[in-house]
C-alpha cells in the first residue's frame, strides 16, 4: 500500500487542478502533465531498429594496385595506324613435349646431387649426369635456359620416357612457330610460317598459317620441356620462382635448314615484316660448320629489303654471340629478349654491367631498369650502319620497350600489350585476372645513376629519353601459380609486335 500512496496523491491534485482549469479557464500547465502521466502509464516501445545501409551510396571498395594497373592497360591499348597484315615467320619450329622436370629425372632414376644443390652448367649435355647438374643449376636460380643434348639414342630413351609420363603435354614449340601461332590469332594478319613440321605439328598449327611444301616432313621435332614451380624441391635445391628447362637433339632446326626456303618465299608472300629466331640452335653444331652456316645466313639477310625482328634465345658460347651482334644486328630493325640473354650478350661484346649478374643486382630492385636501360641504349649505339633501331626486353617483373627516337610508333601500346600477355597467358587465362597476380615492379626505379622515376599504377607506362633513345616500361602482375611459363617470351614478342609500327 506504501508504495501507490505518491501515485494516489498525484492522480487526486490532477483531478482538482482539472476542476479549477475547467472552471476559471486557467492554463496551469497541466497539458504537459497529462502527458507526461501518459508517458509513465504507458508501456514502453522497443525502439526502431537504425535503418540498414544503402548498398548503393556506400563507398565503392579501393581498387588494388594490381586492378589499377590491368585498368589503365585496358585504355592504353590501341592498335597503331598502319598494320603489317602480312608477316613471314622462321625458322626453327618443333613440337614441345612439357613435363615436370622433378618427375622426368626420377624416372630417369635420377637422383638429386651434393647437398650445396647449386648444380653445374654444361654448355652441351652429352649425359644424364650432365642434365641433372644442369637442370639444377637453372632450377635453382628460377632461370630460363636452353642446351643442345649431343646423343641421339639417348635423347630417343629421354624422350620416350617423357612421353610416358602421365602429365605429359603436347604444344607448338620453337620460337618461330610459338610466335606465329601467336600472330595468327590476330584477325587481321596472315601468316607465313617456314620451318620444320611434321604431322603433329600441323595438326596443332592455327589452320590459317600458311606452310611452304618444301617445310613439311614425315616425322616432328621434338623439345623437351622441363618445368618446375616456385618453391618446389629436388633434393636440397629449391626454386625460387616457376620457370623451366629445355633441352633437345634437334638437327633441322640446328642447321635452320629452312633459312633458304623462307627468303624464297617471300617473294609470292610479300610480308611487311620477317620475324626470325633459331639462331641459338646453331650451337649445337661444330665450329666451323656453324660460323660457315651463319655467313649463309647473313648473305640471305644482305638480300632483304623487308624489316626484320630477331628473336634471341638462351645461349653459352660468347665468340659466337660477338659474332651475330657484329653480323647479323645490323641486318635487321628490331630485337627482342629477356634478362638472361641481356646480360650475356653484354658480357660477350664487352658492354655495360659485363660484369653484373641479376642475382648481384635482383630483377626487382630499382637498379634492375637502370642496369637494363644502359645496356639497351649502348645496343642500339653500335658503331657503324646499322638499320638496329628497337629492343623489347621482358623480365619477370617489368618489359622494357627502347627503341631510337622517331623510328617506331605506338610502343606505349606495345609495352603494356606485351606486358598484358604475360600476365594473362602465365596464368592460363584468356583476359588478366588481378586478384591472381602480384605486382612485383619497384614502385620507384633508377634509370640511371643520377635520375630516378615512380610508377603511376593508374598510369603505368613510363617514359623518359635518353641520348637519342625513347624508352617505355610496363610493371608485369605476375601470376602468382602460373600455369604454364613455356612461351611467354615469344607471346609477348608478338603481341608487341601487333601493336607496333615503323615509322617511315
Amino acid at each position: 500500500m506504501a508504495r501507490w500512496g505518491p501515485l494516489l496523491v498525484l492522480l487526486l491534485a490532477l483531478g482538482l487542478g482539472l476542476l479549477l482549469h475547467r472552471e476559471s479557464g486557467l492554463d496551469l500547465g497541466l497539458g504537459l502533465g497529462l502527458e507526461r502521466l501518459k508517458a509513465l502509464l504507458s508501456p514502453t516501445p522497443n525502439p526502431a531498429p537504425n535503418p540498414a545501409p544503402d548498398p548503393a551510396s556506400a563507398p565503392p571498395p579501393e581498387k588494388s594496385l594490381e586492378q589499377r594497373v590491368s585498368d589503365a592497360w585496358e585504355t592504353l591499348i590501341r592498335p597503331p595506324q598502319r598494320r603489317w597484315g602480312r608477316v613471314a615467320v622462321g625458322v626453327n619450329s618443333c613440337v614441345d613435349v612439357v613435363v615436370p622436370g622433378v618427375a622426368l629425372l626420377e624416372a630417369l632414376g635420377l637422383q638429386p646431387g651434393s647437398e650445396s644443390g647449386s648444380g653445374s652448367d654444361h654448355e652441351v649435355l652429352d649425359s644424364l649426369l650432365d642434365l641433372r647438374e644442369t637442370f639444377e643449376f637453372f632450377m635453382s636460380r628460377g632461370a630460363a635456359a636452353e642446351r643442345f643434348f649431343s646423343d641421339a639414342e639417348l635423347f630417343h630413351v629421354i624422350s620416350t620416357a617423357a612421353l610416358r609420363i602421365p602429365t605429359a603435354k603436347l604444344y607448338v614449340g620453337g620460337n618461330a612457330a610459338l610466335i606465329g601461332q601467336k600472330l595468327a590469332s590476330d584477325s587481321d594478319t596472315e601468316v607465313l610460317l617456314a620451318g620444320p613440321v611434321g604431322p603433329k605439328l600441323h595438326e596443332l598449327l592455327d589452320e590459317k598459317i600458311v606452310v611452304p611444301p618444301e617445310a613439311l616432313q614425315e616425322t616432328d621435332e621434338i623439345h623437351l620441356i622441363l618445368e618446375y614451380q616456385t618453391g618446389e624441391q629436388w633434393g636440397s635445391v629449391v626454386a625460387p620462382q616457376a620457370n623451366r628447362f629445355i633441352f633437345s637433339h634437334d638437327e633441322a632446326n640446328a642447321q635452320m635448314k629452312l633459312s633458304e626456303s623462307l627468303v624464297q618465299s617471300l617473294e609470292n608472300f610479300d610480308p611487311k615484316l620477317l620475324v626470325l629466331s633459331g639462331f641459338h640452335m646453331m650451337e649445337g653444331l661444330q665450329p666451323e660448320a656453324r660460323d660457315q652456316r651463319l655467313d649463309q645466313m647473313v648473305a640471305l639477310l644482305s638480300q632483304l629489303s623487308v624489316p626484320v625482328h630477331l628473336e634471341l634465345a638462351s645461349m653459352t658460347d660468347p665468340e659466337f654471340m660477338q659474332r651475330i651482334v657484329h653480323k647479323v644486328f645490323p641486318l635487321v630493325s628490331s630485337l627482342g629478349l629477356n634478362e638472361q640473354e641481356l646480360l650475356f650478350l653484354s658480357r660477350a661484346v664487352g658492354g655495360p654491367h659485363s660484369d653484373s649478374s641479376w642475382t648481384e643486382v635482383g630483377v626487382s630492385s630499382p637498379a634492375a631498369v637502370g642496369v637494363a636501360s644502359d645496356v639497351l641504349r649502348w645496343v642500339l649505339s653500335g658503331a657503324g650502319p646499322s638499320r638496329l633501331s628497337r629492343v623489347h626486353f621482358h623480365a619477370l617483373p617489368f618489359h622494357l620497350v627502347a627503341a631510337v627516337t622517331g623510328r617506331w610508333g605506338n610502343q606505349a601500346a606495345c609495352a603494356a600489350a606485351g606486358a598484358r600477355t604475360a600476365s594473362a597467358q602465365a596464368c592460363g587465362r584468356a583476359h588478366v585476372h588481378a586478384a591472381e597476380a602480384e605486382l612485383r615492379a619497384p614502385l620507384t626505379f633508377n634509370v640511371n645513376q643520377s635520375h630516378s622515376l615512380t610508377l603511376d599504377p593508374d598510369r603505368p607506362i613510363t617514359v623518359w629519353r635518353q641520348d637519342h633513345v625513347t624508352l617505355h616500361l610496363s610493371p608485369v602482375l605476375v601470376c602468382k601459380r602460373p600455369i604454364r611459363t613455356v612461351g611467354l617470351g615469344d607471346a609477348i614478342t608478338a603481341n608487341g609486335l601487333l601493336f607496333s609500327e615503323i615509322l617511315p
